[in-house]
């Protein structure tokens, strides 16, 4: 084929994509739809160009449509790959393993469901063998849901039901594409009837693989982006390598899943990248993958749908019936799982909730596409499948997807309309009244102010602000219309907006480079969550969140197990790093949010919410500097080596702004400018490395400072701080219980612990110990101990206590003073165990 008219096609369809978005956008359709419109028309075009004696001038540009190279390895090798590297690129994965069950449950489950309704819906229809109708049920389960994904965020729909939807479409193509696989095979083996047990049985191996040379390629391609980080050109021509890479060695070499591979190289890149490389780059990473995206995302449309008029030549009345078969079979399948296990599992609390009326839109939402017609193309392509079942998948799949586009993704907006999701909440349209009417307050005092700088006709500003006189006058009076909003709805949407503003602060400081990418993720998921929870739970939702940013989390709790019991140092070492820098990154944005309340949100909801939002943000800043001054504590050193490292950041950021004035101003040309950003580079980089934390270290130097400890040789000192095991509490978690043998002792390194026994309570708190009185008596425990705030503990068993017990006077002292004041007789205390 001619190079040249290859180049005008293809070029010629890049136009018709820049076209197709502000042409759906004009006439509200799903961009998805709009394109697969237009190369069904061009197929059809290009196909009655060359059977019409009308004209030949067109029969080369025809010719080159119809012959253009495309074939299922060009879309499952080429684009899939893209699409969804890009996917997991842009994805903010903390917060979409708060939503793990739900998306597994529509991406995974929902795949299986749909592929065996659908199986065997055609198998009780139509004479193919089970192993052909499982086959098709595979293709036409994979679903796109960028429509709708696109259609929410313009309605303002709960980012968390967004969220879901995209992780669904992330993980629905690699299950399905991975059963897939499975069937095809039984069909080319001519095994008609597979169990259908043997074949989900391989099912998983087929994913862990595919997870295992994702993981691995990602975690290679990082460490070499790093060692290039001032080269940004090469760091982006690894990650273009690594998808493709990752998808061929998975399929070709170890036979798992490709797609897999792509998913878990993206996560793993989106999980490491962050602490590796500079900011900047990963943004231009991403902004790249962005284009990468768009554009192979609409040629697969463009080009899968020109092989639509191909696959459907040979239809049949009878067909008609089996593709109504299977567009009622993928509709009940995704309706089971939406109205009967999402709501199962919602009762369980294992998945959030989701409306009704978002459901219905989900359901009508699942519009099937170009991965659908791609391996339909790789079935009418193989040579060992036989010729019927070539022409029917073709077929069947060639009709679900046009039903899904021309019909489903037609009508979607309209059905969402119906549903009013496109409406405002009654307190979301109250406050918008008010928004409006404090917005133009403030918009009229800033004119007002403008235009005495300006030498302006006095009539033309009078009559102007006239004008704007009434419309203020329109609006306030709708604004005391809306008064009517209770308290707790104000306290809510203040919350909204406390926590949007947080998470701009969280932005704007990570542009300036004063808070690291490696804590971006993590204070923005943070922020995500009280928004999420303000918008759903009101003040308790958004108190919940706030206490769990500043929690322990399980995976810290797994770490200190493995530190304490295997002595594997590492997870533990960097989680509390992380910590650390978590904290001073919080203290630092929270403490720029009580002006935000002052100049903004008392206008507009009044000075109640204002102070009760100024009284939830200090226990707020209160919890992160006790959860803070607790690591102080216990690491003494460490968090005074990240604020100065915050202040050589912070030093570097003003210097390059210092650098950029001067160039602006002319007081330095091109070549000084570029040497002295070149230094700053350097030496920003080398301010981004976080200090190692040594835990042995840090212990061994806090327990130098341990009140009980002081009279302790340096020796033992170093043998104690390698015995003792570091535990972490929440607060609220009980540590011991009555009646229950104790046979260790807990020194309270931060924090506090409150102990109740026979109506009686009393509190320990840092430097003070307990549990060794059930040891010393032999006696089980008769109080139950319960930490009040997040406390850290240092535990040391029953024989190196007994030890440590005899070298030291100040720890024999404390036991008695603790009998006495507990009512405890020191006579009671075995005297071999406590020398006088």
């Amino acid at each position: 084929m001619d190079i040249i008219l290859v180049t005008t096609v293809i070029t010629s369809l890049f136009v018709v994509i820049g076209l197709a978005e502000p042409f759906a956008a004009r006439l509200r359709l799903p961009f998805s739809v709009i394109l697969a419109i237009v190369g069904i028309l061009i197929g059809v075009t290009a196909t009655f160009l060359l059977r019409t004696d009308l004209t030949d001038a067109l029969n080369p540009i025809a010719a080159a449509v119809l012959g253009l190279p495309i074939r299922s390895n060009v879309f499952l090798y080429v684009f899939l790959p893209t699409l969804l590297f890009q996917a997991t690129l842009g994805m903010n994965l903390r917060r979409m393993l708060d939503d793990w069950v739900p998306i597994l449950t529509l991406a995974v489950v929902a795949v299986v469901v749909a592929t065996v309704s659908i199986g065997y819906a055609l198998f009780w229809v139509s004479a193919l063998p089970l192993a052909a109708c499982l086959l098709i049920g595979a293709i036409v389960s994979t679903t796109d849901p960028s429509a709708v994904v696109s259609i929410f965020r313009s309605i303002s729909a709960p980012r968390r039901l967004a969220r879901i939807i995209e992780g669904e479409s992330l993980l629905n193509d690699a299950a399905a594409i991975a059963l897939f696989g499975l069937f095809m095979g039984f069909v080319m083996l001519g095994i008609p009837d597979p169990k259908l047990s043997t074949a989900l049985a391989q099912f998983p191996m087929l994913m862990a693989g595919g997870a295992l040379v994702g993981w691995l390629g990602a975690r290679i391609a990082v460490w070499v982006m790093a060692l290039f980080s001032r080269h940004e050109l090469a760091q982006q021509s690894i990650s273009v390598a690594l998808p493709y890479l990752a998808y061929i060695i998975a399929e070709q070499s170890i036979g798992a899943s490709g797609v897999i591979a792509v998913v878990a190289a993206g996560l793993t890149l989106n999980l490491t990248a962050p602490g590796r490389l500079p900011p900047q780059s990963l943004t231009n990473l991403r902004e790249l993958w962005d284009v990468l995206a768009h554009w192979a995302g609409a040629l697969i449309f463009i080009l899968a749908a020109l092989l639509i008029p191909r696959l459907l030549e040979e239809v049949q009345l009878s067909d008609y019936l089996l593709i109504a078969v299977v567009v009622v079979a993928a509709i009940f399948a995704r309706a089971v799982i939406l109205f009967g296990l999402m709501p199962l599992l919602s009762a369980l609390r294992l998945s959030p909730t989701v409306e009704r009326p978002y459901r219905m839109a989900i359901l009508w939402g699942g519009l099937r596409g170009a991965v659908t017609l791609s391996l339909a193309l790789a079935v009418t392509e193989s040579t060992r499948v036989p010729a019927d079942i070539q022409r029917l998948v073709g077929i069947l799949a060639t009709g679900f997807t046009l039903f899904t586009l021309l019909v489903q993704g037609t009508t979607l907006r309209w059905i969402i309309g119906k549903l009013g999701l496109d409406q405002l909440s009654p307190i979301d349209h109250a406050l918008s009244r008010q928004v409006i009417a404090v917005s133009l307050q403030t918009v009229r005092e800033d004119v007002a102010r403008t235009t005495e700088n300006y030498d302006l006709d006095h009539n033309i500003i009078r009559s102007e602000a006239k004008r704007f006189g009434e419309r203020l006058e329109v609006a306030v009076k709708a604004a005391e219309d809306a008064s009517d909003i209770l308290d707790r709805d104000r306290i809510a949407l203040g919350l909204i907006a406390l926590a949007g503003q947080e998470r701009e602060t969280i932005l704007t400081r990570v542009r300036e480079r004063t808070i690291s990418a490696r804590m971006a993720d993590l204070v923005l998921s943070d922020a995500d969550r009280l928004i999420e929870a303000a918008r759903t739970q009101g003040r308790n939702g958004y108190q919940r969140a706030a206490r769990r940013s500043v929690a322990y989390g399980r995976t810290f709790r797994a770490a200190a197990v493995l530190h304490g019991r295997y002595g594997i140092s590492g997870p533990l070492a960097r989680m509390t790093a992380d910590r650390f820098e978590h904290l001073l990154s919080q203290r630092l944005i929270l403490r720029d949010l009580g002006s935000f309340i002052d100049g903004r949100i008392r206008r507009i909801h009044g000075r109640r919410v204002a102070e009760l939002l100024h009284e939830l943000l200090s226990r707020r800043i209160e919890a992160v500097e006790t959860a803070l001054e607790g690591l102080r504590l216990q690491y003494p050193g460490y968090a005074e080596e990240l604020e100065r490292r915050f202040i050589r950041r912070t030093a570097l950021r003003l210097e390059e702004r210092e650098y950029a004035t001067m160039r602006e101003d002319g007081l330095i040309g091109a070549e000084v400018h570029t040497a002295l950003m070149q230094e700053l580079t350097t030496r920003r980089m080398a301010a981004e490395d976080r200090p190692r934390l040594d835990l042995a270290v840090q212990r061994g130097a806090f327990i130098q400072q341990f009140p009980l400890f002081t009279e302790l040789k340096e020796g033992t000192l170093r043998r104690l701080s390698r015995s003792l095991v570091t535990r972490y509490v929440d607060a609220g978690t009980y540590v011991l219980r009555k009646e229950v043998p104790v046979r260790q002792v807990f020194f309270i390194a931060s924090g506090a612990v409150e102990l109740e026994a026979a109506g009686h309570t009393w509190r320990l708190g840092r430097g003070e110990m307990f549990g060794q009185m059930a040891i010393l008596t032999h006696k089980a425990r008769r109080a139950d101990v319960r930490a009040i705030t997040p406390t850290t503990l240092l535990v040391l068993d029953e024989d190196r206590f007994r030890r440590l017990l005899g070298r030291s006077p100040t720890l024999r002292r404390a036991v008695v003073e603790s009998a006495e004041k507990r009512g405890v007789d020191p006579e009671d205390l075995l005297p071999d165990n406590l020398p006088r």
